[in-house]
């Protein structure tokens, strides 16, 4: 019978010790990307703040009698940073100067209407970073969409819901067409894929301006480089009225979120993207078609691309110019950092984005402030996304991993868990098994019952016997 003493409790400044489950969690939330993008945006918006400070004139002009009366001038920056950004906030969420319903809720349709396309062309740009594909050429993308939906829309008469649900199917077309361009050139030929969709961007943009100085997609009675409009059996219907220029689009970017959620998280093809994008080679001694899945990654992304630029022609353009593709396709780019290439986060930076361009111009109407203040948002919150370190540096976050490490590499550690360890052995040893003592329990209450062979108990077989028995 053992009599081995019992061991007493670690100390409380031992390094072993566990922290608190609340601790703990507190450090995991603090370390953890989600906290790390909400102060990227919280700074970039702090950065921009002091920017519409600094270009103020009442700013400006207080500053010049600063010693005089020093109030003035930090009353003159409060009204500059808080007109700005409740301008901001009326033109994107709720303009509750409006004296009815309409004016009140059109800020916030905006934004949905302006984000439709650009979570739909995110979402591609995000599924090809999952894949370790840099898709700069949404643009192209989003173009070549945007210039099937067009065609198929103004030369085609057909009952409402056949004809839109071809203009989409048919913008989808498009963008699988040229991204799928870059995928098969990417697989069998080794080029870069930035090098070619950036090629391919200048491809599509002066495509459409020959298209569009062309009878193709030029409107018959003009010689403006602008197509006649979509049919209406081609275009999206309104959701809340004529009033507001939101669409049936809107549900299209949201079912392009649980489409991607589930390809990437669900699917068989959604797991051969992922294992391509962390490690090619591992993946490709799996088994798994890297060319294919390079091909495939590309022909998705570029389909969801076009299905945002046919989702912007039918249903907020109605018309196909030059210029119908915007930024887009950059913006995308951004959008998809932002949102860690996850569909949520996707579809929740890209209403942060539609919120930022609706409220951009009411800030300039009423502040004054250029707009172009809002590109210098999306650029310090590229550039903080792009270096996490940064952002945790000056909120003084602790980072992932670093309290595993730092117990790992203190030397006092280090014995305290190799004594316990060969306490731990001697103990085990001194002691009969805890699992030959519950199958001897278990044999004396039912002698009918098999006995089995403990998984931690020395073989009792000798090597001759277990090849007899193996006979």
């Amino acid at each position: 019978m053992s009599t081995a003493a019992p061991q007493r409790p670690a100390p409380a400044s031992d390094p072993r010790v566990r922290p608190a489950p609340a601790d703990s969690a507190l450090r995991r939330i603090l370390s953890g990307n989600g906290t790390v993008t909400a102060l990227a945006i919280l700074l970039s918006l702090l950065i921009s703040g002091l920017l519409i400070i600094a270009v103020d004139e009442d700013v400006r002009d207080a500053a010049g009698y600063f010693f005089a009366r020093p109030g003035d001038l930090l009353s003159a920056a409060w009204a500059a940073f808080a007109g700005a950004f409740a301008a901001l906030f009326r033109g994107a969420v709720f303009n509750y100067r409006a004296s009815d319903a309409t004016g009140m809720l059109y800020p916030l349709t905006e934004t949905l209407t302006v984000a439709t396309p650009l979570i739909i062309i995110s979402l591609g740009i995000a599924i090809a970073f999952r894949a370790g594909l840099f898709n700069i050429g949404g643009q192209g993308q989003f173009i070549f969409g945007a210039m099937f939906a067009t065609w198929f829309g103004v030369h085609l008469h057909l009952p409402a819901g056949v004809h839109l649900l071809l203009v989409v199917v048919m913008g989808v077309l498009g963008g699988v067409l040229w991204g799928s361009v870059v995928g098969v050139l990417k697989a069998w030929t080794g080029a870069h894929e930035v090098i070619l969709t950036i090629m391919l961007n200048y491809v599509a943009v002066n495509l459409l301006a020959y298209l569009l100085n062309t009878p193709v997609l030029r409107a018959p009675a003009t010689t403006n480089p602008v197509s006649a409009p979509l049919d209406r059996s081609a275009m999206f219907p309104r959701l809340l009225g004529t009033d507001f220029r939101l669409h049936w689009g809107f549900f299209v970017a949201l079912l392009a979120v649980l489409f991607t959620w589930w390809l990437m998280q669900r699917s068989t093809l959604g797991f051969r993207l992922r294992a391509v994008g962390a490690n090619p080679d591992a993946a490709r001694t799996a088994g798994i078609s890297v060319k294919g899945s390079y091909v495939a990654a590309m022909a998705i992304s570029g389909g969801l691309a076009g299905l945002a630029g046919a989702t912007h022609v039918a249903g907020t353009e109605s018309t196909l110019n030059t210029s119908v593709a915007g930024s887009f396709g950059f913006d995308a780019i951004t959008v998809a950092l932002l949102g860690r290439s996850h569909p949520v986060g996707v579809l929740f930076a890209g209403l942060l984005f539609g919120a930022l361009r609706a409220g951009g111009v009411t800030m300039q109407t009423e502040t004054g402030v250029p707009v172009d203040i809002v590109l210098v948002v999306q650029s310090v919150i590229v550039l903080l996304i792009a270096a996490p370190p940064l952002v945790r540096a000056i909120f003084r976050l602790p980072a992932p991993g670093a309290a595993r490490a730092r117990r790992a590499a203190d030397p006092v550690t280090q014995p305290a868990v190799a004594g316990a360890a060969v306490t731990g052995a001697a103990g085990h040893a001194a002691a009969p098994s805890t699992g030959v003592q519950e199958a001897a329990a278990a044999a004396v209450a039912d002698p009918q019952a098999p006995t089995t062979q403990p998984t931690d108990a020395a073989p009792t077989h000798r090597p001759h016997e277990q090849k007899g028995d193996a006979r």
